[in-house]
């Protein structure tokens, strides 16, 4: 075994030895451009040989920071966790302290891992490099950090167009997932001023009944991916809801679901606080995509003039000053044309929002179709969002001691979801704060019947009121008709006694009792 061993390394020794050898006589002898032909000729061969591909993925790009690279780093982060045969982890948290405090794991430099898509395998690896500074410079060494991503060939064309879109993809959506949302308000005019929006309402926690959440979510869900059907039928990429019903039906918590559950930013537009047309169509047009803008109780927020009752005014209005003045406010036509007009197509992914307590006070042009896309009624509280509200506030899904009660009373008497999560909020101790809606409700009910008793009394002396007044209606007509029947025996008898004559007074009579 020992000889043949020291033969075989003797061997290897050998043919190191003349491969240099042959190494350094082709580059004494042979030219630069057959060197540099060879040189390309033996690396093609080698890439033929082997079966592995890599895409190298830096850190920046000359003096910006490469985005590809930052969805990487995002997207390992969700499979770096879960990766059991990785040894060494990288653990950072960009928040601040505090029991909420995200943690975010990422690979260390040198580990490996392998990701598994559409039953492809792809391997990563972190690698780091020293790069040395200017030494005419100020500048040190620094580190620069890359991906690696490496794969069989026949699948290069598979890690270009689909893995890698499919990555960029998926950390957007992280991204949005995981960024903090904005209310925005309007002050001074025509600028927007942004505050944390901390809303904790979602479509879990709404109190509405599942049937009408379940078609606003798919509503939504379907609007966010229709973007290259919007560009298609050429129409802006917005959305309109109209949200209507009696106050305290939650119609704000709504606004608040739509915004968590889209990832969405907030534009709260106050009307009353925007001076002109001009005005308004700045602060729309700073709006972000991917936004919500509000109008609440849009029926009274602010007079709002059809283009007619405007024309009239510059009529009759003399003074250049004034006449301009009017022709700049705020109008219906100046909010509608952010709406559906062109200056809808400022932006993309947008929703509108217009909350109203009252309906059939709107102008029907705010109610066309392709303005409000739909009409949401918020109304009061029914059992099933009874049964929201109790499980957020106490954990329970049944009460067997108040549910029937408080259900029955429910489907009797009108109570908003606003009225019924006061009540629950209002103890911790659940049999309590069941029994104090269960008192809220029946005061209501006994309430709902003295006044239906009222009205019902008040409807009954109004019938006796007319039925009396009917009668002497009557009775006077029946008088009146006595009157004409005796002024008209009287011109009879006259006619066939005196001629003429008695027609004529007759006839004067008859126009008296006319006048009477």
């Amino acid at each position: 075994m020992a000889p043949s061993y020291d033969k075989t390394i003797a061997t290897a020794a050998s043919l190191a030895a003349s491969l240099m050898l042959v190494r350094s006589l082709a580059n004494e002898l042979l030219p630069s451009e057959v060197r540099d032909a060879l040189s390309s000729a033996l690396a093609s061969l080698r890439s033929r040989m082997t079966w592995q591909h890599t895409i190298v993925i830096e850190e920046t790009e000359g003096w910006s920071g490469n985005r590809v690279y930052g969805a990487v780093k995002a997207y390992l982060a969700t499979r770096t966790s879960a990766n059991l045969a990785m040894q060494r982890l990288r653990v950072s948290s960009a928040d601040e302290e505090g029991p909420d405090s995200k943690m975010v794991v990422s690979m260390e430099a040198g580990e490996e891992m392998s990701d598994v898509y559409e039953g492809t395998e792809f391997r990563w690896c972190l690698v780091t490099r020293e790069v040395k500074g200017d030494p005419n410079g100020n500048g040190g060494a620094r580190e620069v950090r890359s991906y690696e991503l490496s794969f069989h060939k026949r699948h290069k064309e598979k890690a270009l167009k689909e893995y890698l879109p499919f990555i960029v993809a998926t950390a957007k959506a992280i991204k949005d997932q995981d960024r903090s949302l904005n209310i925005y308000m309007n002050e001074y005019g025509d600028e927007w001023n942004p505050i944390d929006l901390q809303h904790p309402s979602t479509f879990d926690t709404l109190a509405m009944d599942m049937k009408e959440k379940k078609a606003i979510v798919d509503d939504l869900d379907r609007f966010i991916k229709r973007k290259d059907y919007y560009r298609r039928i050429g129409k802006a990429w917005k959305r309109g809801y109209l949200l209507y019903g009696p106050p305290g039906t939650g119609k704000s918590s709504l606004i608040a679901a739509i915004a968590n559950h889209l990832r969405f930013d907030i534009y709260d537009l106050e009307l009353t606080g925007v001076d002109s047309n001009s005005d308004l169509r700045r602060l729309l047009v700073g709006m972000t995509n991917r936004s919500i803008l509000v109008v609440e109780d849009i029926d009274c927020t602010i007079e709002l003039k059809q283009r007619e009752e405007t024309d009239q005014e510059h009529a009759t209005t003399s003074n250049p000053t004034q006449k301009k003045k009017a022709e700049d406010k705020v109008t219906l036509s100046g909010l509608l044309n952010f709406v559906d007009g062109l200056w809808s197509t400022s932006g993309e992914e947008r929703i509108i929002i217009f909350t109203t307590n009252y309906k059939e006070r709107l102008d029907p042009a705010l109610l066309r179709p392709g303005r409000m896309d739909m009409h949401i009624h918020m109304g009061y509280c029914t059992t099933e969002a009874f049964r929201i509200l109790a499980n957020n506030y106490h954990s329970i899904d049944y009460h067997a001691a108040t549910y029937p009660e408080i259900e029955g009373l429910i489907e009797e008497v009108s109570v908003t979801p606003a009225e019924v999560a006061e009540v629950l909020m209002r103890n911790d101790d659940t049999d309590v704060a069941l029994h104090d809606l269960v008192e809220l409700l029946r005061l209501k009910k006994k309430d709902a019947t003295e006044t239906k008793k009222e009205s019902m009394q008040a409807g009954e002396k109004k019938d006796t009121n007319e039925t009396k007044t009917g009668s002497m209606g009557v009775d006077g007509k029946k008088d009146g008709d006595d009157e004409i029947k005796t002024e008209s025996v009287e011109m009879d008898g006259g006619y066939r006694g005196g001629g003429g004559f008695g027609y004529r007074g007759g006839g004067s009579r008859s126009r008296r009792g006319s006048r009477a």
